[in-house]
């Protein structure tokens, strides 16, 4: 089969041969019609993400979507090494497969793979959105974001603030349920940054949903409601913050992890159906650009630079 292929810790794969998975041993294989790329992806391949590298040679890709050799359409997020999503047919454990609601094509069920359960997840799951209470989404510019601003709403939020470096995409989150906007870095330092997000949040956030961390989610912390809950999923805007003891002892601030893979596989299962459902009715969109496999030296290229825009890779 083609896929993409990493044989080098470090270096981007190449669209090359690799063998075909065989079935057995509670193991299905699966023929792959769309999968998404995902920071992770490229964390694993460079050997930067924590567990540790992948084997070398082996198929690139940790979530997607295909069908089985009943026709049954499912979603998988842990194939068995060394097959990952990136190729034309992947091996997954059989009790380990998601369904996928029906009326959502593949491809936006892929981009709704990890992606869309970090955001609903997140919320409904880590930090327990209740009705009524101020969502702020920190980098709801990004695939992660901009999910979680929709997945706010549809799960009672009663102020979703969307908080991103892009006014034009802040625009239209706006359109799509966010109540209010911030654009970080138009503010003129930590403070201003404080203090907008205090008055769109009306006095500040219940909850902070943060692929950022940084200055982002540090401001956002000094801004926080007393009690309230900061989702940390991803440090696209630093490793490090430098956090004073006070600024969680005031708000009485939990500081909660968060990673999909740490969530337990039938609550995986039904926010994975509900996610798909709301985008089959067109309650949740997805900014997603689709690039056929043979590119996907291309996708690495821009995933790296942050595309911006969800990339699926189409077998």
């Amino acid at each position: 089969m083609r896929a993409a292929v990493l044989t080098e810790i470090g270096a981007p794969p190449s669209f090359a041969e690799f063998e075909d998975p065989v079935a057995g041993d509670g193991r299905v294989v699966v023929e792959v019609t769309a999968a998404g790329v995902n920071h992770v992806d490229l964390a694993k391949a460079s050997g930067g993400f924590y567990l540790g590298p992948p084997a070398v040679p082996s198929v690139l890709g940790s979530d997607g979507v295909g069908r089985l050799a009943d026709d049954r359409r499912v979603f998988f997020d842990a194939p068995v090494s060394p097959y990952g999503s990136w190729g034309e047919r992947s091996l997954v454990r059989q009790d380990a497969l998601l369904d996928v609601a029906e009326g959502v094509e593949d491809a936006v069920a892929a981009a709704l793979g990890n992606t869309g359960l970090a955001a609903w997840l997140a919320l409904q799951w880590r930090a327990a959105v209740q009705p009524g209470e101020c969502v702020l989404v920190l980098g709801a510019n990004g695939a992660v974001g901009s999910v979680a601003v929709q997945a706010a709403k549809i799960l009672g939020a009663g102020t979703v603030v969307a908080a991103g470096r892009d006014a034009d995409r802040l625009q239209r989150l706006r359109e799509r349920g966010a109540d209010a906007s911030v654009v970080i870095g138009d503010s003129g330092g930590d403070d201003d940054l404080v203090a907008a997000f205090r008055d769109a949040a009306d006095g500040g956030p219940d909850v902070i949903i943060d692929p950022l961390w940084g200055t982002p989610a540090l401001a956002a912390m000094k801004a926080a409601a007393h009690g309230a809950r900061l989702i940390q999923i991803g440090q696209l805007a630093g490793v490090h913050v430098s956090l004073p003891a006070p600024v969680v002892r005031s708000a009485g601030l939990d500081v909660r992890g968060f990673a999909v893979f740490h969530v337990p596989l039938q609550t995986k299962r039904e926010a994975y159906l509900r996610l798909t459902e709301h985008a089959a009715h067109g309650e949740i969109v997805v900014d997603m650009e689709r690039l056929p496999l043979r590119e996907v030296g291309t996708a690495w290229g821009r995933q790296q630079q942050g595309a911006g825009t969800k990339l699926v890779l189409i077998p």
